[in-house]
Protein backbone atom coordinates (compact mmCIF):
# COMPACT_ATOMS: atom_id res chain seq x y z
CA UNK A 1 0.00 0.00 0.00
CA UNK A 2 1.68 3.25 -1.26
CA UNK A 3 1.57 6.76 0.16
CA UNK A 4 1.44 8.24 -3.36
CA UNK A 5 -0.44 11.07 -5.17
CA UNK A 6 -3.14 9.24 -6.82
CA UNK A 7 -4.21 11.51 -8.93
CA UNK A 8 -4.83 15.01 -9.74
CA UNK A 9 -7.37 17.24 -8.67
CA UNK A 10 -10.35 19.04 -10.88
CA UNK A 11 -9.30 20.11 -14.65
CA UNK A 12 -7.66 22.81 -14.48
CA UNK A 13 -6.59 23.18 -10.57
CA UNK A 14 -3.40 22.83 -8.81
CA UNK A 15 -3.01 19.82 -6.34
CA UNK A 16 -2.77 21.23 -2.62
CA UNK A 17 -0.01 20.58 -0.43
CA UNK A 18 -0.73 18.14 2.55
CA UNK A 19 -0.85 21.71 4.75
CA UNK A 20 -3.41 22.99 2.38
CA UNK A 21 -5.50 19.81 2.21
CA UNK A 22 -5.33 19.22 6.11
CA UNK A 23 -6.94 23.16 6.59
CA UNK A 24 -9.87 22.55 4.00
CA UNK A 25 -10.97 18.95 5.41
CA UNK A 26 -10.60 20.67 9.00
CA UNK A 27 -12.96 23.24 7.90
CA UNK A 28 -15.31 20.61 6.79
CA UNK A 29 -15.10 18.56 9.74
CA UNK A 30 -16.07 21.34 12.08
CA UNK A 31 -18.52 22.72 10.09
CA UNK A 32 -20.58 18.81 9.55
CA UNK A 33 -23.49 19.58 11.22
CA UNK A 34 -26.70 18.11 10.17
CA UNK A 35 -26.19 14.66 9.39
CA UNK A 36 -25.29 13.30 5.84
CA UNK A 37 -27.30 15.54 3.66
CA UNK A 38 -26.20 18.44 4.95
CA UNK A 39 -22.66 17.34 5.23
CA UNK A 40 -22.73 15.50 1.46
CA UNK A 41 -23.84 19.21 0.49
CA UNK A 42 -21.31 20.75 2.70
CA UNK A 43 -18.19 18.90 0.55
CA UNK A 44 -19.70 19.61 -2.47
CA UNK A 45 -19.54 23.24 -1.92
CA UNK A 46 -16.24 23.37 -0.38
CA UNK A 47 -14.35 20.46 -2.73
CA UNK A 48 -16.59 21.03 -6.32
CA UNK A 49 -18.05 24.59 -6.21
CA UNK A 50 -15.49 26.77 -3.74
CA UNK A 51 -12.31 24.74 -3.95
CA UNK A 52 -12.08 22.99 -7.44
CA UNK A 53 -10.41 19.57 -5.83
CA UNK A 54 -12.78 17.20 -7.64
CA UNK A 55 -15.38 17.54 -10.79
CA UNK A 56 -18.88 16.73 -10.75
CA UNK A 57 -18.71 13.47 -12.00
CA UNK A 58 -15.97 12.20 -9.48
CA UNK A 59 -17.52 13.52 -6.55
CA UNK A 60 -21.43 11.82 -7.51
CA UNK A 61 -19.32 8.43 -8.64
CA UNK A 62 -17.85 8.54 -5.21
CA UNK A 63 -20.60 9.56 -3.68
CA UNK A 64 -22.54 6.54 -5.27
CA UNK A 65 -20.27 4.14 -4.20
CA UNK A 66 -20.12 5.27 -0.62
CA UNK A 67 -23.76 4.78 -0.68
CA UNK A 68 -23.49 1.13 -1.00
CA UNK A 69 -21.01 0.41 1.63
CA UNK A 70 -21.94 0.08 5.28
CA UNK A 71 -20.84 2.65 7.63
CA UNK A 72 -21.44 6.63 7.30
CA UNK A 73 -21.58 7.52 3.95
CA UNK A 74 -20.31 10.96 4.29
CA UNK A 75 -17.35 9.86 6.10
CA UNK A 76 -16.25 7.44 3.51
CA UNK A 77 -16.83 10.25 0.70
CA UNK A 78 -14.16 12.85 2.80
CA UNK A 79 -12.09 9.70 3.13
CA UNK A 80 -12.26 9.77 -0.69
CA UNK A 81 -11.29 12.96 -1.60
CA UNK A 82 -8.73 12.55 0.68
CA UNK A 83 -6.92 9.67 -0.95
CA UNK A 84 -7.92 10.85 -4.65
CA UNK A 85 -5.40 13.99 -4.08
CA UNK A 86 -3.18 13.02 -1.68
CA UNK A 87 -3.04 8.63 -1.47
CA UNK A 88 -2.87 7.39 1.39
CA UNK A 89 -1.79 10.56 4.20
CA UNK A 90 -4.90 12.60 2.28
CA UNK A 91 -7.45 9.94 2.53
CA UNK A 92 -6.48 9.50 6.80
CA UNK A 93 -6.64 13.37 6.63
CA UNK A 94 -10.00 13.59 5.16
CA UNK A 95 -11.18 11.03 7.11
CA UNK A 96 -9.82 11.65 10.24
CA UNK A 97 -10.64 15.16 10.49
CA UNK A 98 -14.72 14.65 9.63
CA UNK A 99 -14.48 12.48 12.67
CA UNK A 100 -12.43 14.14 15.20
CA UNK A 101 -13.76 17.41 15.80
CA UNK A 102 -17.39 16.08 16.70
CA UNK A 103 -15.96 13.18 18.22
CA UNK A 104 -14.18 15.69 20.30
CA UNK A 105 -17.27 17.42 21.28
CA UNK A 106 -19.06 14.22 21.73
CA UNK A 107 -17.00 12.76 24.57
CA UNK A 108 -17.28 15.74 26.41
CA UNK A 109 -21.02 16.51 26.06
CA UNK A 110 -21.67 12.46 27.00
CA UNK A 111 -19.05 13.02 30.22
CA UNK A 112 -21.05 16.16 30.61
CA UNK A 113 -24.18 14.30 30.72
CA UNK A 114 -22.91 11.43 32.70
CA UNK A 115 -21.63 13.61 35.79
CA UNK A 116 -23.92 16.59 35.72
CA UNK A 117 -27.36 15.44 34.26
CA UNK A 118 -29.10 17.52 31.14
CA UNK A 119 -27.74 21.08 31.43
CA UNK A 120 -30.28 23.68 30.62
CA UNK A 121 -27.22 26.26 28.77
CA UNK A 122 -26.25 23.44 26.52
CA UNK A 123 -29.71 22.09 25.71
CA UNK A 124 -30.47 26.04 24.83
CA UNK A 125 -27.50 26.31 22.69
CA UNK A 126 -28.22 23.13 20.70
CA UNK A 127 -32.03 24.21 19.92
CA UNK A 128 -30.20 27.10 17.79
CA UNK A 129 -28.40 24.55 15.92
CA UNK A 130 -30.55 22.03 15.35
CA UNK A 131 -33.15 24.57 14.07
CA UNK A 132 -30.35 26.16 11.63
CA UNK A 133 -29.30 22.18 10.54
CA UNK A 134 -32.93 22.00 9.47
CA UNK A 135 -32.41 24.78 6.62
CA UNK A 136 -28.75 23.32 5.73
CA UNK A 137 -30.78 19.72 5.57
CA UNK A 138 -32.97 21.53 3.10
CA UNK A 139 -30.61 23.59 0.99
CA UNK A 140 -28.52 20.30 1.12
CA UNK A 141 -31.11 18.12 -0.67
CA UNK A 142 -31.99 20.84 -3.74
CA UNK A 143 -28.08 21.11 -4.25
CA UNK A 144 -27.67 17.43 -4.55
CA UNK A 145 -30.77 16.99 -6.40
CA UNK A 146 -30.40 19.59 -8.82
CA UNK A 147 -27.08 17.87 -9.75
CA UNK A 148 -28.28 14.32 -9.70
CA UNK A 149 -31.84 14.72 -11.25
CA UNK A 150 -30.66 15.07 -15.20
CA UNK A 151 -34.07 13.41 -16.68
CA UNK A 152 -37.20 12.04 -16.16
CA UNK A 153 -35.88 8.71 -15.36
CA UNK A 154 -34.20 9.95 -12.55
CA UNK A 155 -36.91 12.05 -11.34
CA UNK A 156 -39.00 8.73 -11.21
CA UNK A 157 -36.59 6.64 -9.80
CA UNK A 158 -36.25 9.36 -7.08
CA UNK A 159 -39.76 9.45 -5.94
CA UNK A 160 -40.31 5.57 -6.12
CA UNK A 161 -36.65 5.32 -3.96
CA UNK A 162 -38.56 8.09 -1.26
CA UNK A 163 -42.40 6.25 -1.60
CA UNK A 164 -40.24 2.95 -0.31
CA UNK A 165 -37.86 4.05 2.15
CA UNK A 166 -40.80 6.45 3.95
CA UNK A 167 -44.09 5.22 3.03
CA UNK A 168 -43.18 1.61 2.76
CA UNK A 169 -40.01 1.06 5.39
CA UNK A 170 -38.52 -1.52 2.35
CA UNK A 171 -34.87 -2.05 3.62
CA UNK A 172 -32.17 1.08 1.91
CA UNK A 173 -29.99 -2.17 0.70
CA UNK A 174 -33.66 -3.40 -1.19
CA UNK A 175 -34.00 0.12 -3.04
CA UNK A 176 -30.37 0.71 -3.90
CA UNK A 177 -30.31 -3.14 -5.51
CA UNK A 178 -33.38 -2.51 -7.14
CA UNK A 179 -31.94 1.25 -8.66
CA UNK A 180 -28.45 -0.73 -9.75
CA UNK A 181 -30.72 -3.38 -11.72
CA UNK A 182 -32.87 -0.45 -13.43
CA UNK A 183 -29.81 2.01 -14.18
CA UNK A 184 -27.81 -1.34 -15.65
CA UNK A 185 -30.93 -2.69 -17.35
CA UNK A 186 -32.78 0.06 -18.66
CA UNK A 187 -29.93 3.08 -19.50
CA UNK A 188 -26.39 0.43 -19.10
CA UNK A 189 -26.18 0.74 -22.83
CA UNK A 190 -25.94 4.29 -23.72
CA UNK A 191 -24.99 5.76 -20.00
CA UNK A 192 -21.93 7.95 -20.47
CA UNK A 193 -20.93 7.07 -23.81
CA UNK A 194 -18.62 9.66 -23.90
CA UNK A 195 -16.45 8.39 -21.01
CA UNK A 196 -13.30 7.29 -22.56
CA UNK A 197 -11.82 4.33 -21.22
CA UNK A 198 -10.47 4.64 -17.89
CA UNK A 199 -7.13 2.63 -16.29
CA UNK A 200 -7.43 0.37 -13.10
CA UNK A 201 -5.63 2.43 -10.27
CA UNK A 202 -4.99 -0.66 -8.28
CA UNK A 203 -4.04 -4.18 -8.54
CA UNK A 204 -5.67 -7.51 -7.11
CA UNK A 205 -2.28 -8.00 -4.97
CA UNK A 206 -2.46 -4.28 -3.86
CA UNK A 207 -5.80 -4.71 -2.39
CA UNK A 208 -5.21 -7.86 -1.30
CA UNK A 209 -2.53 -6.12 1.04
CA UNK A 210 -4.49 -3.28 1.84
CA UNK A 211 -7.22 -5.44 3.20
CA UNK A 212 -5.11 -7.97 4.86
CA UNK A 213 -3.28 -4.50 6.67
CA UNK A 214 -7.07 -2.80 7.96
CA UNK A 215 -8.31 -5.94 8.97
CA UNK A 216 -5.45 -6.37 11.52
CA UNK A 217 -5.37 -2.48 12.39
CA UNK A 218 -9.45 -3.01 12.91
CA UNK A 219 -9.23 -6.44 15.16
CA UNK A 220 -6.11 -6.18 16.95
CA UNK A 221 -6.88 -3.21 19.29
CA UNK A 222 -10.02 -5.62 19.74
CA UNK A 223 -8.16 -8.97 21.11
CA UNK A 224 -5.72 -6.55 23.06
CA UNK A 225 -9.11 -4.95 24.88
CA UNK A 226 -10.38 -8.19 25.46
CA UNK A 227 -7.07 -9.99 26.45
CA UNK A 228 -5.60 -7.56 29.10
CA UNK A 229 -8.34 -4.77 29.98
CA UNK A 230 -9.73 -6.84 32.57
CA UNK A 231 -12.84 -5.02 31.83
CA UNK A 232 -15.37 -7.22 30.22
CA UNK A 233 -17.58 -4.25 28.91
CA UNK A 234 -15.11 -3.25 26.54
CA UNK A 235 -14.99 -6.21 24.97
CA UNK A 236 -18.44 -6.81 24.74
CA UNK A 237 -18.63 -2.67 23.01
CA UNK A 238 -16.19 -3.47 20.36
CA UNK A 239 -17.37 -6.91 19.31
CA UNK A 240 -20.97 -4.89 19.27
CA UNK A 241 -19.95 -2.53 17.59
CA UNK A 242 -17.63 -4.61 15.32
CA UNK A 243 -20.70 -6.20 14.42
CA UNK A 244 -22.66 -3.16 13.49
CA UNK A 245 -20.13 -1.43 11.48
CA UNK A 246 -20.35 -4.36 8.57
CA UNK A 247 -24.55 -4.30 8.48
CA UNK A 248 -24.96 -0.76 8.80
CA UNK A 249 -25.78 -0.16 5.03
CA UNK A 250 -28.30 2.89 4.39
CA UNK A 251 -26.20 5.27 7.02
CA UNK A 252 -26.71 5.91 10.41
CA UNK A 253 -30.88 6.78 10.16
CA UNK A 254 -31.10 3.49 8.96
CA UNK A 255 -29.25 1.57 11.83
CA UNK A 256 -30.71 3.76 14.74
CA UNK A 257 -33.29 1.79 15.00
CA UNK A 258 -31.80 -1.72 15.62
CA UNK A 259 -29.16 -0.56 17.52
CA UNK A 260 -31.35 0.99 19.89
CA UNK A 261 -33.01 -2.20 20.54
CA UNK A 262 -30.18 -4.08 21.19
CA UNK A 263 -28.06 -1.15 23.24
CA UNK A 264 -31.46 -0.89 25.41
CA UNK A 265 -33.56 -4.24 25.34
CA UNK A 266 -30.92 -6.39 25.12
CA UNK A 267 -27.71 -5.44 26.68
CA UNK A 268 -29.35 -2.99 28.79
CA UNK A 269 -26.62 -0.69 28.60
CA UNK A 270 -28.85 2.30 28.25
CA UNK A 271 -32.59 3.38 28.96
CA UNK A 272 -34.94 4.32 25.98
CA UNK A 273 -34.51 7.88 27.13
CA UNK A 274 -30.77 7.79 27.33
CA UNK A 275 -30.83 6.59 23.78
CA UNK A 276 -32.99 9.01 22.57
CA UNK A 277 -30.78 12.23 24.53
CA UNK A 278 -27.73 10.73 22.61
CA UNK A 279 -29.21 10.65 19.10
CA UNK A 280 -30.14 14.32 19.89
CA UNK A 281 -26.51 15.22 21.24
CA UNK A 282 -25.24 13.51 17.69
CA UNK A 283 -27.66 15.16 15.78
CA UNK A 284 -26.84 18.41 16.79
CA UNK A 285 -22.61 18.13 16.95
CA UNK A 286 -20.34 18.32 14.12
CA UNK A 287 -19.58 14.71 12.15
CA UNK A 288 -21.36 11.72 11.58
CA UNK A 289 -24.80 10.88 13.14
CA UNK A 290 -23.29 7.61 13.73
CA UNK A 291 -21.27 9.42 16.44
CA UNK A 292 -24.33 8.53 18.80
CA UNK A 293 -22.69 4.96 19.14
CA UNK A 294 -19.46 6.83 21.48
CA UNK A 295 -22.36 8.59 23.83
CA UNK A 296 -23.81 4.70 23.87
CA UNK A 297 -20.28 3.19 24.50
CA UNK A 298 -19.07 5.81 27.23
CA UNK A 299 -22.09 5.62 28.77
CA UNK A 300 -22.12 1.63 29.34
CA UNK A 301 -18.57 1.76 30.21
CA UNK A 302 -18.56 4.67 32.75
CA UNK A 303 -21.84 2.89 34.17
CA UNK A 304 -19.91 -0.36 35.00
CA UNK A 305 -16.92 1.58 36.09
CA UNK A 306 -17.11 5.35 36.56
CA UNK A 307 -15.53 8.32 34.00
CA UNK A 308 -11.79 6.47 32.81
CA UNK A 309 -13.36 3.26 32.14
CA UNK A 310 -16.24 5.89 29.84
CA UNK A 311 -13.24 7.35 28.22
CA UNK A 312 -12.09 3.64 27.36
CA UNK A 313 -15.20 2.69 26.26
CA UNK A 314 -15.65 5.41 24.09
CA UNK A 315 -12.58 5.35 22.56
CA UNK A 316 -13.14 1.38 21.24
CA UNK A 317 -16.13 2.41 20.18
CA UNK A 318 -15.14 5.05 17.87
CA UNK A 319 -11.86 2.94 16.87
CA UNK A 320 -14.34 -0.16 15.78
CA UNK A 321 -17.12 1.94 14.22
CA UNK A 322 -14.74 4.13 12.02
CA UNK A 323 -11.29 1.83 10.89
CA UNK A 324 -13.73 -0.27 9.05
CA UNK A 325 -14.67 2.40 6.84
CA UNK A 326 -11.16 3.00 5.93
CA UNK A 327 -10.91 -0.67 4.92
CA UNK A 328 -13.82 -0.11 2.37
CA UNK A 329 -12.67 2.69 0.83
CA UNK A 330 -8.60 2.39 0.47
CA UNK A 331 -9.71 -0.97 -0.75
CA UNK A 332 -12.17 0.33 -2.99
CA UNK A 333 -11.23 3.40 -4.05
CA UNK A 334 -8.68 2.38 -7.42
CA UNK A 335 -11.54 0.92 -8.98
CA UNK A 336 -14.62 4.21 -8.34
CA UNK A 337 -13.36 5.68 -12.18
CA UNK A 338 -13.28 2.25 -14.14
CA UNK A 339 -16.55 1.27 -12.47
CA UNK A 340 -17.77 4.53 -13.80
CA UNK A 341 -16.45 4.66 -16.99
CA UNK A 342 -17.89 1.01 -17.88
CA UNK A 343 -21.45 1.80 -19.71
CA UNK A 344 -23.22 -0.67 -17.55
CA UNK A 345 -21.86 0.15 -13.94
CA UNK A 346 -21.83 3.74 -14.97
CA UNK A 347 -25.77 3.42 -15.85
CA UNK A 348 -26.38 1.42 -12.22
CA UNK A 349 -24.66 3.81 -10.55
CA UNK A 350 -26.75 6.53 -12.30
CA UNK A 351 -29.69 5.50 -10.96
CA UNK A 352 -28.14 4.64 -7.49
CA UNK A 353 -27.52 8.68 -6.95
CA UNK A 354 -30.80 9.25 -8.07
CA UNK A 355 -32.54 6.74 -5.50
CA UNK A 356 -30.04 8.86 -2.98
CA UNK A 357 -32.12 12.21 -3.73
CA UNK A 358 -35.16 10.22 -2.71
CA UNK A 359 -33.32 8.67 0.49
CA UNK A 360 -31.65 12.14 1.35
CA UNK A 361 -35.77 13.72 1.13
CA UNK A 362 -36.48 10.90 3.26
CA UNK A 363 -34.09 11.72 5.69
CA UNK A 364 -34.98 15.54 5.54
CA UNK A 365 -38.28 14.95 6.26
CA UNK A 366 -37.66 12.87 9.46
CA UNK A 367 -35.51 14.86 11.16
CA UNK A 368 -37.39 18.02 10.21
CA UNK A 369 -40.54 16.12 11.90
CA UNK A 370 -38.25 15.60 14.66
CA UNK A 371 -36.91 19.00 15.41
CA UNK A 372 -39.89 20.69 15.08
CA UNK A 373 -42.54 18.36 16.91
CA UNK A 374 -41.87 17.46 20.23
CA UNK A 375 -44.23 14.58 19.74
CA UNK A 376 -43.87 12.68 16.13
CA UNK A 377 -46.00 9.16 16.23
CA UNK A 378 -45.06 6.26 13.89
CA UNK A 379 -47.90 4.32 12.13
CA UNK A 380 -48.71 1.26 10.57
CA UNK A 381 -51.94 1.03 8.12
CA UNK A 382 -51.61 -2.24 6.37
CA UNK A 383 -48.17 -1.69 4.13
CA UNK A 384 -47.94 2.10 4.62
CA UNK A 385 -46.17 3.49 7.31
CA UNK A 386 -47.04 6.63 8.20
CA UNK A 387 -46.14 9.26 10.30
CA UNK A 388 -47.55 11.84 12.49
CA UNK A 389 -46.70 14.41 14.29
CA UNK A 390 -48.49 15.91 17.38
CA UNK A 391 -49.69 19.21 16.24
CA UNK A 392 -49.88 20.56 19.78
CA UNK A 393 -46.36 19.61 20.59
CA UNK A 394 -44.98 22.35 17.09
CA UNK A 395 -41.85 23.98 19.43
CA UNK A 396 -42.48 27.69 17.73
CA UNK A 397 -38.89 28.71 18.80
CA UNK A 398 -37.53 25.91 16.66
CA UNK A 399 -39.83 27.27 13.80
CA UNK A 400 -38.77 30.37 14.51
CA UNK A 401 -34.82 30.16 14.38
CA UNK A 402 -35.54 27.71 11.53
CA UNK A 403 -37.51 30.92 9.71
CA UNK A 404 -34.78 33.41 10.26
CA UNK A 405 -32.16 30.93 8.95
CA UNK A 406 -33.89 29.98 6.15
CA UNK A 407 -33.68 33.53 5.09
CA UNK A 408 -30.12 34.04 5.92
CA UNK A 409 -28.57 30.64 4.46
CA UNK A 410 -31.33 30.40 1.09
CA UNK A 411 -32.00 34.16 0.43
CA UNK A 412 -29.14 36.21 1.73
CA UNK A 413 -26.71 33.14 1.21
CA UNK A 414 -24.04 33.77 4.61
CA UNK A 415 -21.71 31.10 5.25
CA UNK A 416 -22.91 28.55 7.15
CA UNK A 417 -20.66 29.08 10.26
CA UNK A 418 -22.23 32.36 10.29
CA UNK A 419 -25.73 30.81 10.39
CA UNK A 420 -25.13 28.33 12.59
CA UNK A 421 -23.24 30.70 15.09
CA UNK A 422 -26.39 33.02 15.05
CA UNK A 423 -28.57 30.36 15.10
CA UNK A 424 -27.44 29.12 18.49
CA UNK A 425 -26.51 32.57 19.78
CA UNK A 426 -30.66 33.27 19.80
CA UNK A 427 -31.04 29.71 20.59
CA UNK A 428 -29.94 30.54 24.61
CA UNK A 429 -32.65 33.49 25.08
CA UNK A 430 -34.88 31.41 23.55
CA UNK A 431 -34.84 28.72 25.73
CA UNK A 432 -33.48 30.48 29.03
CA UNK A 433 -36.06 33.42 28.77
CA UNK A 434 -38.88 32.39 26.88
CA UNK A 435 -41.27 29.79 28.01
Amino acid sequence: MTDTLTTSGAAGTEVPSVAALFRVFLKIGLLSFGGPAAQIALMHRILVDEQKLLTERQYLNALSFCMLLPGPEAMQLATYAGWRLHGVTGGLIGGLLFVLPGAAVVLGLSAVYALLGNVPAVEALFLGVKSAVLIVVIEALLRVSKRALRGQPDWVVAGLAFVGIFFLALPFPLIIVAAALWGWFSRGRAANAEIEPVRVNGSARGTAGTVMLWLALWWLPVLAVDQLSGAPILSQLGLFFSKLAVVTFGGAYAVLAYMAQDVVGVHGWLGAGEMIDGLGLAETTPGPLILVTQFVGFLAAYKADGLGLGIAGAAVTLWVTFAPCFLWIFAGAPYIDWIAAQPRLSGALSAITAAVVGVILNLSLWFGLHVLFAGVERKVAGPLVLWGPDLATLDWRVAMLALLSAVLLLRLHWNIIWVLGVAAALGWPAVMLLP
